[in-house]
């Protein structure tokens, strides 16, 4: 018999003892029977051996993190700018990339990239090996926030440029104005921009030069992000409304030609925002001195010098845009003129610009309305930065801003009733903003502003981008 057979019978014994209440005869006491028990059941147990415990190591990969089209892990990656004096060839030589195959890369990547483009303060980005040596596999460069140029000498030598991915965001906005559009849209934290935005699809509707304490406006507009995050800056504004001296006027955006892509502004009646003519020649402005045939001047004596332009004080080097379509008939640099370049649009009309910093055109060439034909500058007779807008209407210099010029190019009828269905929505989404900020009372109404002050300068550098 076996301990655990004879352990059963023992324990059966004992309680079937105690149940009947007979003495047992084998045991003296209950202790004695407990103790038995409790030594054969663990004289039962067989003896357990210790745990042994494995550790595993596990070997946690780097995340991967793509730029460019690349995995960034497994290069050696190095960051840097074009400085002053930096060369497609320097930075690879001082990269350890020899001549000769520098001179080879340049010419098999001549074709898609000219390595001569380079511009200091851009950003470029160096993919090495991961040796010891971390010679250059291939050089990044960024022209702008959207835009990368790749030169990929892994092992065949190619370029190409990409284009980062961007995100659309919709946006809604209201505001009352106080004093002037700019400190009504920096109160809530939203760029200038927005302000000469509106002030291109109002230009021959409302004047916002002369904006009034109370006006308000409302905007469904769109905004970029680059890689989902990196804000790069307002693509257009889709509709607006804006109330000036308790006159309501809608605009909406909509696309008239789908095979080059050309939107314009509408009212809600159908009927184009626009003229013929841009309002500025540049978009970052304010006027300094407007069209005045009594104008005198305190530096020749305080006497009248009829001024026959309108100035438009903007930083050197801004652009500086044909306002309408036309043809050079002048670009040249000429006494008190400086750099300028003259345009005729039509047999009736014609443009001149002067003061320029440099001049884009040449004699002959036709130029589209919103061209860039030069960049503000300081030369000729002038004491700042600024151009000189000058229009002549029948051969006579006249005040752009007094003449009735024509529309520019309506809505077609095909395109009419598409147009009426499309703004339904945006008409009823604008209805529903609400506008945040309380009109101001009567009695805390300002004193009226100067135009010069309504839109600030914007310093060079500032830009918008567009698609």
């Amino acid at each position: 018999m076996n301990k655990m057979n004879a352990f059963k019978e023992l324990e059966n014994a004992f309680f079937l003892n105690y149940i009947n209440k007979k003495p047992i005869r084998q045991l003296k006491n209950l202790g004695l029977v407990l103790s038995m028990i409790v030594v054969s059941f663990f004289s039962c147990k067989k003896e357990e051996k210790p745990a042994i415990i494995v550790q595993e190591t596990v070997e946690l990969k780097p995340k991967n993190v793509y730029e460019f089209g690349f995995n960034l892990n497994d290069y050696f990656v190095k960051r840097d700018t074009i400085r002053k004096g930096d060369s497609f060839g320097q930075i690879l030589e001082r990269n350890q990339i020899t001549y000769p195959k520098i001179f080879h890369i340049a010419e098999k990547t001549k074709d898609s990239f000219d390595i001569r483009t380079l511009q200091v303060g851009k950003p470029y980005t160096l993919l090495c090996s991961k040796d010891s040596l971390k010679l250059p596999k291939c050089f990044i460069y960024q022209p702008n926030k959207e835009d990368y140029v790749v030169v990929d000498f892994h092992d065949s030598i190619k370029a190409y440029t990409r284009t980062k991915p961007i995100k659309f965001v919709e946006k809604e906005l209201s505001g009352i104005i106080t004093t002037n559009i700019s400190e009504a849209l920096e109160a809530k934290g939203k760029s200038v921009i927005l302000a000469y935005k509106m002030s291109d699809i109002y230009a021959w509707t409302i004047d916002f030069f002369r904006l009034q304490p109370n006006d308000k406006f409302k905007l469904i507009y769109t905004e970029k992000y680059i890689d989902d995050t990196i804000y790069s800056g307002i693509e257009n504004i889709k509709s607006a409304y804006f109330v000036h001296n308790n006159k309501p006027f809608y605009a909406f955006e909509f696309e008239t030609d789908s095979v080059t892509g050309y939107t314009d502004y509408f009212s809600e009646e159908a009927k184009n925002l626009r003229r013929a003519f841009l309002k500025a020649p540049v978009k970052f402005k304010r006027i300094s001195s407007r069209y005045n045939l009594r104008r005198r001047i305190a530096l020749y004596g305080n006497r009248v010098r009829p001024h026959k332009g309108t100035d438009f004080t903007a930083a050197r080097g801004t652009p500086i845009m044909a306002t309408a379509n036309g043809t050079v008939v002048e670009s040249a640099k000429r006494g008190g003129n400086g750099n300028y370049v003259k345009i005729r649009h039509n047999p009736t009309y014609s443009t001149q610009y002067l003061h320029m910093d440099r001049r884009k055109v040449k004699v002959g060439e036709f130029v589209k309305q919103g061209d860039i034909i030069g960049t503000v500058g300081m030369t000729g007779n002038t004491s700042g930065p600024h151009v000189c807008y000058r229009f002549w209407k029948n051969g006579r210099q006249v005040d752009p801003f007094k003449q009735k010029l024509p529309e520019a190019k309506p809505i077609s009828d095909s395109l009419k009733k598409e147009y009426l269905e499309y703004i339904k929505p945006l008409k009823l989404q604008l209805d529903a903003i609400s506008f945040e900020v309380n009109p101001i009372k009567p009695d805390s109404i300002p004193i009226p502003i100067h135009p010069d002050q309504v839109l600030p300068e914007i310093k060079q550098g500032t830009s918008v981008i567009k698609k």
